[in-house]
C-alpha cells in the first residue's frame, strides 16, 4: 500500500491541496494518506527568561508548555477532521487516513520532509501539486528532493 503525505495547517490552501489529492485518488483503496501538522516553535516567552530557572520554575513552566501544545493540537482537530472529511467524500475509507502533530520542530519544512524517516507515516508522494495529473495515485513512486516542492525525480 502506497502512502501519501499531506502537509496541513489551518489555511484555505492547505484544505486546498486535500481537495486536489482527494480529486485525484477518489475511491482509491491502495493509498494511505497521512495528514501532517507542525506546530511552531515555542515562542521565545516560554524558554527564554534571562536566567537559569529553579526547579519550581521548570517545573512551572513545563506545565505551561505542555498546555500550549494541547491548546495548539486542540486548535488542529477540526482541521484535521474537516479534511478526513473531504477525503472521506471522495471515497477514502477512514482506516487509510492518518494524522500526526509534530511539536518537537525548529524548522517546519526540514520537520516535513524528514516526517518519512520517523516511520509513523511513510509516503510514497509527497507534495501532491508538484507531481502531473495522472501520476498523483498511479502505481509509479515521484519522492520530491527539495524543501521547495520543485523538480520531481524519478528514482528506481
Amino acid at each position: 500500500m502506497k502512502t501519501m503525505l499531506i502537509a496541513i495547517d489551518d489555511s484555505k490552501n492547505a484544505m486546498k491541496a486535500v481537495e486536489y489529492v482527494a480529486t485525484q485518488c477518489r475511491g482509491t483503496q491502495d493509498l494511505r494518506i497521512g495528514l501532517v501538522y507542525v506546530l511552531p516553535n515555542l515562542p521565545a516567552i516560554f524558554w527564554d527568561e534571562g536566567h537559569i530557572l529553579s526547579e519550581d520554575e521548570k517545573k512551572e513552566r513545563k506545565r505551561v508548555v505542555d498546555k500550549w501544545l494541547a491548546d495548539r493540537r486542540t486548535r488542529m482537530e477540526p482541521v484535521f477532521q474537516k479534511a478526513a472529511d473531504i477525503l472521506k467524500g471522495a471515497g477514502i475509507l477512514s482506516q487509510q487516513i492518518q494524522t500526526k502533530s509534530i511539536s518537537d520542530s525548529t524548522d517546519v519544512a526540514e520537520s516535513i520532509l524528514e516526517e518519512p524517516g520517523t516511520g509513523a507515516i511513510r509516503p510514497s508522494l509527497s507534495g501532491a501539486a508538484a507531481f502531473p495529473r495522472e501520476s498523483a495515485c498511479s502505481s509509479e513512486v515521484l519522492p520530491t528532493r527539495s524543501s521547495s516542492m520543485g523538480p520531481v525525480s524519478r528514482s528506481r
